[in-house]
């Protein structure tokens, strides 16, 4: 069985912790051993290694005079097994999948990966992105948002797998933002190709493409396109936006927790903002966008009147 790699370093992080000596917190580990079926099988994935790595140690000769400290090595030296192995089973997982080196941003965070064509990839906050080492014409948007600045090659196109979904470049800067309901991909040159062996329809600048997170359902819409990218500029733009996207878009960028409400209103939201401003008073994004902002514990709980 494959395992998600998140699932695989969650489950790397238990088999750590639950190797301390000092280890009590049985209920949280419990809870996350019930939160699917699958966990318990990664964890026994990542203990399974963890056993075999011990019982090599074990099966060390050791003299009279090193035994004990021996037995002591071997005490702390399991949860190292543990973490290491679990970054093997995880490399191997994105080896299986076409994508082997993971590239991660923390939200408010931005990230330009540099390829020697003269390609890049600019990463927003809270960003997951996969780019195989073998093949340079390849990436994956694993989450989050990513603008590609891809010199083309007819010869051999720059592919993007986003979900279900493949985007194929031709001569393009594209943005592509994996938000809470739907893939959005604006193009201010060139051109995107969305799902060469199924729609196989083309996307040119100055139009938004979006589709659903199974690759299936989709639309293209038009869009200005200095607002391709912008992002990376501190500004954000929305039109007709659901409240969960403002707030997921808003957060990534800016690095302040925004979260929408559970009953925020069927209101949707249209304006421009610039980051900047909500850094010194995250509240200010109510009248910049005419929403009620709540502050809980360190999020701010956006709703619309």
């Amino acid at each position: 069985m494959a395992f998600d790699h998140t699932m695989l370093d969650e489950a790397s992080t238990w088999a750590v912790r639950t190797s301390e000596p000092e280890f009590d917190d049985w209920a949280a580990f419990t809870s996350w051993l019930e939160a699917s079926p699958d966990h318990a099988k990664a964890y026994d994935h990542v203990m399974i290694a963890v056993e075999d790595g011990a019982a090599t140690l074990n099966a060390a000769p050791a003299n009279d005079e090193g035994d004990v400290k021996d037995r002591s090595v071997r005490r702390w030296i399991v949860p190292a097994i543990a973490a290491c192995l679990a970054l093997v089973a995880a490399f191997w997982v994105w080896q299986m999948d076409g994508a082997a080196s993971p590239y991660r941003t923390d939200p408010g965070e931005t990230r330009r990966i540099a390829f020697a064509d003269g390609s890049g990839i600019v990463m927003g906050g809270d960003t997951e992105l996969f780019v195989d080492p073998e093949n340079p014409r390849y990436a994956r948007l694993e989450r989050g948002r990513a603008l590609f600045e891809i010199r083309h090659d007819e010869f051999d196109p720059f592919r993007v797998d986003v979900g279900a979904a493949t985007l194929v470049d031709a001569g393009t800067v594209f943005d592509v933002n994996i938000g809470p309901d739907e893939v959005e991909v604006g193009v201010s040159e060139g051109a995107v190709i969305f799902n060469p062996s199924q729609q196989n329809a083309t996307v040119q600048p100055g139009q938004l493409l979006t589709f659903s997170a199974d690759g299936t359902g989709y639309g293209v819409s038009e869009l200005p396109i200095e607002q391709v990218g912008e992002w990376r500029e501190g500004r954000l733009t929305f039109d007709d936006a659901s409240l969960t996207k403002v707030a997921a878009d808003i957060s990534r960028v800016s690095g302040i927790d925004y979260r929408a409400a559970k009953a925020g209103g069927t209101n949707r939201i249209s304006g421009s903002i610039t980051v900047q401003s909500l850094r010194a008073d995250p509240s200010s994004l109510g009248l910049l966008l005419g929403l009620e902002v709540e502050r809980s514990g360190t999020a701010w709980i956006l709703s619309t009147p």
